[in-house]
């Protein structure tokens, strides 16, 4: 009877520090409503793929399935430099960060990483093919939100003078004066 009476209370303690998830951005970022005001939470050691990648929105999904509506609890790690809540999210008893490395659906972050059991599941989920990993070389989301060079030596547009190519997320640029100039 004790021991009801113990679990019962603690039950309560966490529902009172539940809140409802009322968005998903993407793989790795979720929307809590916490004292009636919305806070952005990202998920702690983990990257998701971005939207525009391969696997960007089957990995929002995932998270969708794994908190959406529902109550989540978190343990903030930290604030990034947007101004989000960088946490360990738990949503209906599913630690949702640890979740989406085992189906596959964003990487260990190497540079970001706390969790020295999250490279293990990562190198399972690979060895088993789930997710992103059915790609034969799936893109980092760091290495794709980065600039790269493509082409060592391109002709800059009314210019003899030759440069350098990059490629982002929006195409093909270089900079003339400064700025990016689209199309090489």
């Amino acid at each position: 009877m004790r021991f009801l009476a113990v679990f019962f209370g603690f039950a309560l303690v966490l529902l009172a520090h539940a809140h409802k998830v009322i968005g998903i951005s993407d793989g790795d970022t979720l929307t809590l409503l916490v004292d009636e005001k919305p806070l952005k939470v990202r998920l702690a050691n983990i990257d998701a793929p971005e939207k525009a990648q391969p696997f960007g929105e089957r990995s929002k999904q995932s998270l969708s399935d794994l908190c959406w509506g529902k109550d989540a609890t978190y343990k903030e790690q930290d604030i990034d430099r947007y101004g989000r809540t960088v946490a360990v999210v738990m949503c209906g008893g599913v630690e949702v960060n640890r979740a989406q490395i085992e189906r596959g659906m964003a990487w260990v972050y190497p540079q970001y990483n706390q969790d020295l059991s999250l490279p293990g599941l990562e190198a399972m989920a690979r060895r088993d093919r789930r997710g992103l990993w059915t790609d034969a070389e799936p893109t980092p989301p760091w290495e794709f939100r980065r600039p790269q060079i493509k082409k060592a030596s391109t002709m800059l547009p009314n210019s003899s003078v030759e440069g350098i190519c990059f490629i982002d997320r929006y195409g093909e640029y270089h900079v003339v004066d400064g700025r990016k100039r689209y199309g090489c």
